[in-house]
């Protein structure tokens, strides 16, 4: 699976090798691929807008000659990225409308985010904040990554209803343990503060990110939680697993966000073995977001009546802890797109199961 041709000096166990290995080239993507000539010029079209780069872990997943692989498709440039889609905004969910320091987005009244960095890893294409993370020219910071954190921890302890802390970006985990950690303990010094989460994708593109020593340096910090990103069964490697056992054998608890993406994840026999194999590897499904209408995004997102057509067939197919929230993100925050099972009455409640029998109750649960 490994090239043959990888640059002699990589260190494949290395995650900073790994990072200052990846691959930012046509000539370097022939290593791992066949292009075709869409994928080509649409790298070509992305200089000057896009970012693209992929690390060598991520990119030996690819299918060498299958442009519709799973992991090609989340990682190479595509020509949908420059059509035009009715609706499509920069940021559709507002976190621009409700970011209240350079890098604080205060949307829900218990919880914020802190952007801490534009640059990922991989610059996958299904990004919600493409203009943020992708767009050369883009950004959500209203200054610069660079400035001071002050102004963003003053914030959190003027406001003492916010318990719940998430980093992301771009992917924290972009920085190294030295510059997270000091973060993370001015965050504990906040008394308000009870949880710390993480949003990142390393386990999935870079699992030797997830060292014994960031374990470790988590755990200082606990209660820290960590969500990441798995959205194909193919991602659920030896390697992405490895990170994961380490994270939660810390006391680390990890979740799963997958979006919804079209042509990638949208069928039930390929959802229904993502979540499964999760909970393999003692990772929890949480979260299936409805692909945002983003701009450079929107050629992944199925209709909401396909996502419901999937939540619907996951019931009473497989462990209930192993079926996600289905959610669209919103600038009024997360709605979730469940089907309704009850239905009330004038005498009481109508309930279907997931095979279309039913059921009916009276208000104190009794059966009729």
């Amino acid at each position: 699976m490994i090239s043959t041709e990888l640059p002699v000096e990589l260190d494949w166990q290395d995650w900073r090798s790994q990072l200052k290995h990846r691959i930012t080239t046509v000539e370097a993507l022939r290593h791992w691929i066949n292009l075709t000539p869409a994928e080509e010029t649409a790298i070509a079209q992305c200089v000057g807008k896009y970012r693209w780069s992929i690390t060598p872990y991520y990119a030996a997943l690819m299918d060498r000659d299958d442009p519709t692989c799973a992991i090609r498709q989340q990682a190479v440039p595509q020509l949908d990225e420059f059509r035009t889609f009715a609706g499509a905004e920069d940021d559709p969910v507002g976190d621009t409308i409700y970011r209240k320091t350079n890098r604080v987005v205060h949307k829900y009244p218990d919880r914020i985010i802190l952007l801490v960095t534009q640059a990922c890893a991989v610059y996958c294409r299904h990004c919600t904040r493409k203009y943020h993370t992708t767009d050369v020219n883009g950004t959500y910071f209203e200054q610069n990554e660079a400035v001071s954190w002050e102004p963003d921890f003053a914030y959190i302890e003027a406001h003492p209803e916010i318990r719940d802390v998430l980093l992301t970006g771009g992917d924290p985990l972009t920085y190294s343990d030295e510059k997270l950690e000091p973060i993370l303990a001015r965050l504990r010094q906040i008394p308000h503060v009870e949880i710390i989460r993480i949003g990142t994708r390393y386990p999935v593109l870079l699992p030797q990110r997830i060292t014994p020593a960031f374990c470790a340096m988590l755990d200082r910090y606990q209660p820290v939680w960590l969500n990441t990103h798995f959205n194909h069964p193919k991602e659920i490697t030896p390697e992405a697993a490895a990170a994961c056992d380490r994270l939660l054998r810390h006391g680390v608890i990890v979740q799963n966000q997958t979006v919804l993406l079209k042509g990638i994840n949208d069928s039930l026999d390929t959802m229904k073995t993502l979540l499964k194999d999760l909970l393999k590897i003692r990772v929890r499904p949480y979260y299936l977001y409805h692909c945002d209408n983003v701009t450079g995004v929107s050629h992944f997102a199925t209709t909401i009546a396909a996502g419901r057509e999937i939540m619907r067939g996951l019931q009473g197919e497989i462990t209930g802890f192993a079926v996600p929230q289905y959610i669209i993100t919103t600038k009024l925050g997360k709605i979730p797109l469940t089907e309704e099972w009850v239905q009330a009455n004038e005498e009481g409640y109508y309930l279907e199961n997931a095979y279309g029998q039913t059921l009916q109750l009276t208000e104190h649960g009794v059966s009729t």
